[in-house]
């Protein structure tokens, strides 16, 4: 079941987030089975939550995938899951922080390969607290894990396409951030330099054929909504004019616009899928503090 057919009183305190292995399989793509036939993604993160759903749809759309993360236990259970699609499955941990660790990703990935036709930087992450409070260790890993991370997968990837004459797409995901986001500052800083990253390297790499682009998910549930306090997850569900969440394939349909042919003609741009919430609305992931309780 969709999250905006969700029938519960409290979606916000529940046992599961997001889409079960179930729904991603069943759950309708407005792209044909074959579209990326051939091809080869590289996801991110993709054992898990946002990442998961990206590889899932990408395999759906006849993919070879190439998936990574830090645990190797649930890349495993991934890639069982993801081989019921037909395509190759090729796992990989690593920490995208080390850069001698991205490099033998990118090398195991051309060898086994001989290309990779889509890079999908979903890695990243964050933790709600008040920015006073964030300790220098956790503010020095949000930022190498998402900025530096993502740099080193993007120019790793960008090389070996320029040294094989290859073309490439790459989608970065990033979050909303027009508005700022109270409670994750470490995370709005990190992709915010992660946005204009993007767009430097989408003008210097136009001329080798490589697009770079942003996704900017809003409220979009996924497993990652368990690691927030109940009354931060609460705020996610009206967070948006559109007074929902979103799920999984909204980013990933997303993505494969992007990457597909559909995409061909798109470089240095950023898609906000938050159901407004660039517009209006107010999100406290750690939850809202009193005095923004008592305003007006």
């Amino acid at each position: 079941m969709a999250s905006e057919e969700l029938d519960m009183s409290k979606p916000w305190n529940k046992d599961h987030y997001g889409f079960t292995d179930a729904e991603l399989v069943s759950y309708p793509l407005v792209f044909k089975p074959d579209l990326l036939k051939g091809e080869v993604a590289l996801v991110s993160g993709a054992g898990q939550g946002i990442g998961k759903g990206i590889a899932a749809a990408f395999a759906r759309c006849g993919a070879d995938l190439v998936i990574c993360g830090r645990t190797q236990e649930k890349l495993d259970a991934a890639r069982s899951f993801l081989e019921q699609f037909g395509g190759r499955v090729m796992t990989h941990a690593l920490n995208i922080r080390d850069p001698d660790q991205v490099e033998g990703l990118m090398d195991r990935t051309w060898a086994e390969f001989g290309r990779c036709d889509h890079l999908i930087n979903n890695a990243g992450g964050q933790f709600p607290i008040p920015s006073m409070d964030i300790p220098d260790k956790g503010w020095r890993a949000v930022i190498d894990n998402n900025l530096n991370g993502t740099w080193y997968m993007m120019q790793r990837a960008a090389r070996r396409w320029r040294d094989h004459g290859q073309p490439g797409s790459i989608v970065n995901i990033i979050i909303v951030l027009s508005r700022g986001q109270p409670q994750v500052a470490h995370t709005c800083a990190s992709r915010a330099g992660v946005v204009y990253l993007s767009k430097s390297l989408a003008v210097e790499w136009a001329p080798h054929n490589i697009r770079v682009n942003c996704v900017a998910p809003g409220a979009v549930e996924s497993s990652g909504f368990a690691t927030y306090p109940e009354e931060g997850r609460k705020s996610f569900y009206t967070c948006a004019p559109m007074q929902r969440v979103g799920n999984v394939f909204d980013i990933a349909e997303a993505c494969i616009y992007y990457s597909s042919h559909s995409g061909n003609f798109v470089t240095g741009e950023t898609i906000d899928i938050s159901g407004g919430s660039a517009l209006w609305g107010e999100m406290w992931p750690a939850g809202k503090p009193d005095y923004f309780k008592n305003a007006g």
